[in-house]
């Protein structure tokens, strides 16, 4: 275990015995989560993933999947209500165990920035999260961090008077200007305008690579987190459903609800299929533009509708009976009411 790896594990109270070997930098098993009351509601059930030092991982479901909350048990806000989430080996100990909840080693950037002082400058945000030992290196790490976030020149503006976006940058400036380890963040685009949105998940990459750090993400959008991690955590109902790289779960989705999620994709079942003229033994995802649309070829539809999606439109076809969504990179093409052919150039069976 490396040195600040183990200074850590110190800090949090775990005897070194209790450090398993082997498993991922950031590791949950069997992670349960319930509301204490006359009847448990569950929020979580039997979660287990690992992520590995240096990576970015994003959990994304829909509202009320319990994304934060198992961003809380990571960082060690809340107990679980059985299992375990691992940091480099050691337990994260939970509330009830530090005087001041929350692992050493991570951060956590909460939506509303809740760790900011708004009527302190952006600088002095970010420089108090150092010491005044080495007040030169103080004034250097700080000005590093808010050049690599961009936000160097709002550096003597009052937090209160930033933007969203400016107020992102700057909490995770603070979050990162002591090294460490591991960042956590909720929802750290929602605020952010879709303009700078890209620029910062930029940054993150670009900060993620050059220096190892490891990044868990919780967003409710695929889209804001697809093109920058390198594994999605889908959670379903507290359930996690699917776990892999982006590109894997966006074309090999594992079940129907991670299908809609990443692409919005058509969902039929085994009769739909046979409809179609498809062998299926089980429901089928069918993504909008793995169907192709034409005037003189495929199953003969019907145009219901056409919704402008900005880059593309979405065609609404009705096919034997059947509707699909179909995505069109011809606008103007196609109007309500036309006869078309639909061809499939791709099918993916799902749960």
């Amino acid at each position: 275990m490396a040195s600040n790896e183990h200074k850590s594990v110190c800090e949090a109270g775990l005897p070194e015995e209790e450090v398993k070997k082997n498993v991922p930098f950031l590791y949950t098993e069997n992670l349960f989560f319930s509301f204490r009351g006359k009847e448990p509601a569950f929020v979580l059930r039997d979660v287990s993933f690992g992520v590995e030092k240096g990576q970015i991982a994003a959990i994304i479901g829909e509202s009320g999947s319990g994304k934060s909350t198992l961003l809380k048990l990571i960082y060690g806000l809340l107990e679980p209500t059985k299992g375990e989430a691992r940091y480099a080996g050691a337990r994260v100990p939970g509330p009830g165990e530090r005087l001041i909840p929350g692992h050493p080693a991570m951060r956590l950037v909460s939506q509303n920035f809740d760790e900011l002082n708004t009527y302190a400058k952006a600088w002095d945000n970010v420089a108090s999260r150092l010491s005044n030992v080495d007040v030169e290196a103080k004034v250097q790490k700080t000005q590093e961090m808010l050049d690599a976030l961009r936000i160097s020149h709002r550096a003597q503006h009052r937090v209160f008077d930033l933007s969203g976006g400016e107020k992102q940058r700057v909490a995770i400036a603070r979050a990162l200007v002591d090294g460490t380890a591991l960042l956590l963040l909720d929802e750290p685009f929602n605020q952010v305008d879709a303009s700078f949105r890209e620029q910062l998940q930029q940054d993150i990459r670009r900060i993620v690579d050059s220096t190892g750090l490891t990044v868990v993400m919780v967003s409710h959008d695929p889209d804001e987190v697809m093109a920058m991690a390198d594994q999605l955590l889908v959670l379903q109902e507290g359930k996690l459903v699917a776990n892999g790289a982006p590109a894997d779960l966006y074309n090999r989705p594992p079940n129907a609800y991670t299908a809609r999620l990443l692409a919005r994709s058509n969902i039929i079942s085994a009769a739909e299929a046979h409809a179609l003229g498809l062998a299926a033994a089980r429901s089928l995802a069918i993504h909008p533009e793995w169907i192709v649309l034409s005037d003189d070829s495929g199953l003969p539809a019907e145009v219901e509708s056409v919704l402008f999606r900005g880059f593309y439109e979405e065609v609404i076809v009705l096919v034997k009976g059947v509707r699909l969504k179909a995505a069109s990179l011809e606008p103007g093409r196609y109007h309500k009411g036309q006869r078309v052919g639909a061809a499939f150039t791709h099918i993916h069976p799902v749960s």
